[in-house]
């Protein structure tokens, strides 16, 4: 008697994790983009040891907020990291006076503080970083979404 095999159930990703074919699918984008907003600073994935990139539902608010600054707002993504360089990193990290008048990302206004990697250990601690966390609930980024006067092309 031959022994039969059964299908290899496909596994999902642990903790809710998303693969970023998945997510472009969803926002009908490519991953080619999402990968450039990545390699730009603007998205940070979760990487398994094989390089697999991960998202959470938790992402997609930032990723939708990316995409209607270009979209929208077109903003490219020079200015996209100055608005985001603005965001106040040492109230959100809980750094006290000292420590942010000596901080070297806080006197960069060109990126936001989670592209330099001095201020994370690990790409996980960037992934949950309290600042990256934060920036979809930017009132600057909404104010500029919500009163944007150029209307969108097709």
């Amino acid at each position: 008697m031959l022994a039969t095999r059964e299908p290899k159930a496909k596994s999902a990703p642990p903790n809710g994790r998303i693969k970023i074919g998945a997510v472009a699918k969803h926002f009908g984008i490519s991953v080619d983009l999402l990968r450039l907003y990545e390699r730009e600073g603007l998205v940070l994935p979760i990487k398994s040891p094989k390089g697999t990139r991960y998202f959470t539902e938790q992402d997609y608010p930032w990723i939708e907020t990316v995409l209607r600054l270009v979209r929208e707002a077109r903003l490219n993504f020079a200015g996209i990291r100055h608005l985001l360089a603005l965001l106040p990193c040492w109230e959100l990290r809980n750094c006290g006076h000292e420590r942010r008048k000596n901080c070297s990302i806080t006197k960069d206004p060109t990126a936001p503080c989670w592209t330099n990697r001095a201020c994370c250990t690990d790409s996980h601690e960037c992934y949950t970083c309290p600042v990256y966390r934060a920036a979809p609930a930017c009132e600057n980024l909404k104010a500029l979404l919500a009163h944007n006067p150029f209307p969108v092309q097709n």
